[in-house]
């Protein structure tokens, strides 16, 4: 079972390189399966079509702002919890491949705009910002706080300079990303 797991790991990560590089819409399996090493065949065994590779890299994703959600939930709503709620979003956003998936869905926004899993991705952020935003605030307070997640987001796509390194630059996000949440 451990090799299976090892395989669609693998199949997923030269998946999310090739679709990030060349565009999810001009990647095929055929070339997924060449840099594997595998027959078309063997890359069937895991996955019948690019939609479930895709499927299969936002479900980590989901799972993660769901978790958040129901920690969020169980949390009085105040400022230290908005707070809290950014910095583990941080946190969450930087481990594993959550930075690469991330990059994948921004450079294929146009292929993937009514993809399920972007939407259900979509339902998911919604529900986030749902702890972040209290209506009775002014719009402008609205808007501001809904954007220390975004300003977490931007920081994997504007901060390019190859020398920032990945902690200076999630320090940096944090720091926006927090000012922006406090009231």
């Amino acid at each position: 079972m451990r090799e299976h797991a090892d395989t669609r790991t693998r199949i997923q990560e030269i998946a999310l390189k090739l679709f990030t590089e060349q565009g999810y819409e001009a990647t095929s399996l055929r070339e997924i399966a060449e840099a594997l090493g595998v027959t078309k065949a063997a890359l069937y065994y895991h996955f019948k079509t690019k939609d479930d590779i895709i499927a299969s890299l936002a479900e980590d994703r989901v799972r993660s702002i769901e978790e958040l959600v129901t920690w969020a939930r169980s949390q009085p709503h105040t400022d230290e919890m908005r707070e809290e709620l950014v910095r583990r979003y941080s946190h969450d956003l930087y481990r594993g491949r959550h930075r690469e998936v991330m990059r994948f869905f921004e450079r294929n926004q146009t292929s993937l705009k009514n993809h399920p899993t972007m939407e259900k991705t979509r339902e998911r952020m919604f529900e986030l910002l749902a702890f972040l935003v209290d209506p009775e605030d002014p719009l402008s307070t609205q808007l501001r706080h809904s954007m220390a997640l975004f300003a977490l987001h931007a920081s994997l796509f504007m901060l390019r300079d190859d020398s920032i390194t990945d902690e200076e630059r999630q320090a940096a996000a944090l720091e926006v990303a927090l000012d922006l949440a406090r009231r």
